[in-house]
């Protein structure tokens, strides 16, 4: 019973080891990712301080590297806590180990003790004899037969015990070479996130110095995206409305053509087997008036969630809702803006037909309707579709423009409901 208790609790300790192990495997990976984020960012960011004048590119590059290196050190931070559990936990193993080990040793020599002073068969002979019933020597001598086995499996015992104790003990020193390495490692990146945070201090001293020219930028921008939102926003109004007017018209037209037949044939006109759309029709009924526009529509639903990003590689700059951009100002965003590598293609998430394609600042917004649904593609350089045309998913509807003074591609997605803006997230795949 002694012995499987000891197995008992050296099981429990592997698969705390094991979920250990698992957790430290997840952590080094973060690590290695926050590494990589931060080789390109530092990359992007020598190329930009090669300038003389600081730019907002340069203190936004400074603030991610910052932000991705207070968690790469938050992510060491866990992974040696999680090591000093490991240690932990090893040296109780080890000191359960030690133990089991003595007592095995103290027993086995006790029994080897008593095998000696019975070793002679007649010594053997007068301990089954000395007993008070056949019954108890009936087991006496058993026990004897049994008592070689026995010895030899308590031998066993011993040497796969000082085995795993030695297998412990290397990992131990394993984890405690690895935690001083970490600690080296957190070291390094704290002077770098100090080094980093001084260097961000000198920026915005820099660029407060240009406050004006950056403050007409910041208009500039603002000025662009509120021209986007409402080119947009004029874009889906029209759409609406032709397609209340079509549906008035086609509505007219099959009643007059309903009650000529039934003039001809001398009878009643027939009520209308569809509700007919009128001016108090709601924007969703007009633009799913028609059979097409409905099984677009329900066929865009259906794709939420997997609809392929409008760059084939792209991340993530700005999301959906409000923010505070570099210079302290609360704006709002329609959808997502989405970094990309310059001259990239654009593509369409979904089929559907060019609606409008505007000229905003020197940059091109392509509208697409997907029957009650809407996407818009902003900042491109140039566009290789035209307006009524009907596009497939992924077909390439121009590329994307560069900023000059950042040198920062940056192609804004944004996914309307009729007249309302929705979070691209739920509905672009993983990217």
């Amino acid at each position: 019973m002694r012995y499987l208790k000891a197995v008992l609790v050296l099981f429990l300790v592997f698969a705390g080891f094991a979920v250990h192990a698992q957790s430290s495997a997840e952590l080094k990976k973060q690590k290695e990712l926050y590494t990589k984020q931060l080789e390109q960012l530092n990359n992007e960011y020598q190329e930009t301080s090669s300038n003389k004048k600081a730019t907002l590119k340069q203190l936004n590059l400074l603030k991610q590297q910052i932000n991705i290196r207070e968690q790469k050190i938050a992510t060491i931070n866990s992974e040696v806590r999680n090591l000093d559990n490991q240690i932990s936990e090893s040296n109780t193993f080890v000191r359960n180990l030690q133990g089991q080990l003595n007592q095995l040793k103290k027993e086995y020599a006790a029994m080897i003790l008593f095998t000696y002073h019975n070793q002679s068969a007649y010594n053997k002979l007068m301990f089954v004899f000395a007993a008070k019933d056949f019954n108890q020597a009936y087991r006496r001598l058993k026990y004897l037969q049994q008592i070689g086995t026995y010895r030899e499996r308590q031998a066993n015992y011993i040497k796969e015990t000082q085995t795993e104790l030695h297998v412990k003990i290397n990992e131990l020193d394993k984890n405690k070479k690895e935690k001083n390495g970490l600690l080296v490692d957190q070291e390094k990146e704290k002077r770098t996130l100090g080094d980093e945070k001084n260097t961000q201090t000198q920026v915005v001293a820099n660029l407060s110095q240009h406050e004006g020219e950056l403050k007409q930028q910041q208009q500039e921008v603002q000025r662009k995206i509120t021209r986007t939102n409402r080119e947009i926003a004029s874009a889906i109004r029209r759409e609406i409305e032709e397609a209340r007017r079509k549906a008035e018209e086609e509505a007219r037209r099959a009643a007059a053509a309903a009650a000529a037949k039934a003039k001809a044939e001398n009878r009643e006109a027939p009520a209308p087997r569809a509700k007919a759309i009128t001016k108090k029709s709601s924007d969703n009924e007009v633009l799913n008036a028609t059979p097409e526009a409905a099984r677009l529509s329900n066929e865009f639903l259906d794709n939420r969630g997997s609809l392929p990003w409008p760059v084939t590689n792209g991340s993530l700059k700005q999301g959906f809702g409000q923010y505070v951009d570099e210079t302290g100002i609360k704006n709002e965003s329609n959808g997502w803006y989405i970094k990309t590598n310059p001259g990239s293609a654009v593509r369409a998430v979904f089929q559907g037909e060019v609606s409008s394609i505007v000229n905003v600042s020197g940059t091109w917004l392509i509208v697409i309707k997907h029957g009650g649904y809407f996407t818009a593609y902003a900042n491109l350089k140039s566009y290789t579709v035209r307006e009524g045309q009907k596009i497939t998913t992924k077909q390439t509807l121009g590329t994307v423009a560069t900023d000059p003074a950042t040198g920062e591609a940056i192609v804004e997605f944004d996914l309307y409901k009729g007249t309302t803006a929705v979070n691209p997230k739920i509905w672009l795949s993983g990217n």
